[in-house]
């Protein structure tokens, strides 16, 4: 049986749920399978990837 799946999902699927994916990956990515969505997805913004960065977390490629 594979790694339960968390799916996050937003509006835009450009911040948040970005967020939340990367986070969940980093810290528990061996125990879960971390996804995002959007309703309207609208790609990620860029303060969005500057902010992850500062917090050492690429996610420029989602």
């Amino acid at each position: 049986m594979g790694k339960p799946m968390v799916l996050f999902l937003c509006t835009g699927n450009s911040a948040r749920s970005q967020m939340a994916e990367a986070f969940l990956r980093q810290h528990a990515g061996n125990i879960y399978d971390a996804h995002s969505a959007g309703l309207n997805p609208q790609g990620v913004h860029p303060l969005t990837i500057q902010v992850m960065e500062e917090v050492g977390i690429d996610i420029s490629e989602h």
